[in-house]
């Protein structure tokens, strides 16, 4: 069986910067669009099932199925984009998670859980989307500025990343006006952004357009076991799963720890955006970072931030707004330094015919991790509070600063 393969780039390597800027346009408004979506499950999601069950050690379940929603959508995405149909995937991705958003507010009028649980799962695909597009903006991006097209894409996904948590309040207000609960908000938001993105990624879809060329004339099992037996590819594929664990696990159950301390939403909603802004804001320096001094440097450099923010987690209780902020910050700016050196190695450290797959392989690995970390850090804060899970974390963390990553 043969393989076809994608030209990994929309543009021909002869052609100028003016069509390369506006595919990364093109990307950086569809992704500020749909980021503006991420908090409904990120945030509103651990909220709204402890408000259902009452159950705290619940919390971490819908970011759980998010996950593995996002996880089992990245192959499709990937499949997409082996076909030379990246965009029009993404924009399905996004279809798909309007229909999840939409669930979920059913879910939260009726107060049911199994429709809260199937509404998170297929809400995740338009999560596989948002991130998705970094490996698109690679595909615009020539030899050596893969990492600052990353930056490009997600500083735009700061800007809808950053307002989407903030809206917690100002949304809960409007679904209370429409006779929803509070929490039910942030998932119309959620239909509105992912909407708008599909619409908006679904019209323009020929500027991004791939062309598909023949592979190699091996299977694509033997094609993927090559590539995975490369240690860089094998490398940035851990150090992505790695630095989602840490990550997620800590955003599973810092709401409910938020809340549970007497904040209101509002004051939740702005202290996750400071963590989203290190999420996304700081990328472009990561991306030219990643150009200048290498991938490998960036992602020990997010091994480094992810360790001092999981110390700086074992003495949030009792500390006051400002250490958890603080916790929170350093932690959004470790994932970006994590998630954009390692993305940026495993576009070097793979053929271009086989990257499309080994992208997907890599987001699926990425939503292992995430969907293992929300559960599991969930009942740990149950059972032993915060800073047990910052004690669990912090082996990973370390292992990431101290773990050789191929330059």
């Amino acid at each position: 069986m043969t393989v076809r393969q994608p030209q990994p780039h929309p543009v021909s390597p002869g052609a100028g910067t003016g069509p390369r800027r506006r595919a990364l346009a093109l990307l950086a408004a569809a992704t500020a669009v749909g980021s503006t979506g991420l908090a409904a499950g990120g945030t509103a999601g651990a909220l709204l099932v402890v408000d259902i069950t009452g159950a705290h050690a619940m919390a971490g379940v819908p970011l759980g199925l998010l996950v593995v929603g996002s996880a089992a959508g990245a192959p499709l995405l990937a499949q997409q984009a082996a076909a030379g149909r990246r965009v029009r995937g993404l924009a399905l991705g996004y279809a798909i998670g309007v229909a999840g958003a939409l669930i979920v507010v059913l879910a939260a009028l009726w107060q049911n859980l199994p429709l809260l649980l199937a509404g998170s799962f297929v809400l995740g695909v338009a999560n596989s989307s948002v991130f998705m597009s970094r490996y698109a903006a690679m595909d615009a991006a020539t030899e050596g500025t893969r990492g600052r097209a990353i930056g490009v894409v997600f500083a735009a996904m700061a800007l809808g990343a950053i307002v989407s948590p903030t809206l917690l309040g100002p949304s809960g207000s409007v679904a209370r006006a429409m006779g929803l609960p509070p929490l039910a908000g942030l998932y119309l938001v959620a239909v509105l952004a992912f909407g708008g993105a599909a619409v908006l990624l679904a019209a323009r879809s020929g500027a991004l357009a791939t062309h598909p060329e023949p592979g190699d004339g091996r299977g694509i099992v033997a094609v993927l076991a090559d590539t995975m037996h490369r240690p860089a590819a094998v490398t940035a594929v851990i150090v992505l799963a790695a630095t989602n664990f840490v990550m997620v696990g800590v955003m599973t159950i810092a709401p409910v720890h938020l809340t549970g301390h007497g904040h209101s939403l509002g004051q939740v909603g702005a202290i996750i955006a400071l963590h989203v802004t290190g999420m996304f804001a700081v990328a472009p320096l990561t991306g030219l970072l990643a150009d200048r001094a290498g991938p490998a440097v960036v992602a020990r450099l997010g091994g480094l931030l992810l360790t001092v923010a999981m110390v700086i987690g074992l003495f949030v209780e009792g500390s006051g707004v400002l250490v958890m902020t603080v916790h929170l910050l350093v932690l959004g700016v470790g994932w970006n330094c994590g998630v954009v050196g390692g993305s940026t190695l495993l576009g070097t450290a793979v053929p271009a015919r086989t990257r499309p797959h080994v992208e997907g392989i890599a987001e699926v690995m990425m939503g292992l991790a995430a969907a293992a970390a929300g559960p599991v850090s969930g009942l740990v804060a149950e059972l032993g509070g915060y800073l047990t899970y910052c004690l669990i974390a912090i082996p990973a963390a370390v292992f990431l600063f101290l773990r050789r990553i191929p330059a």
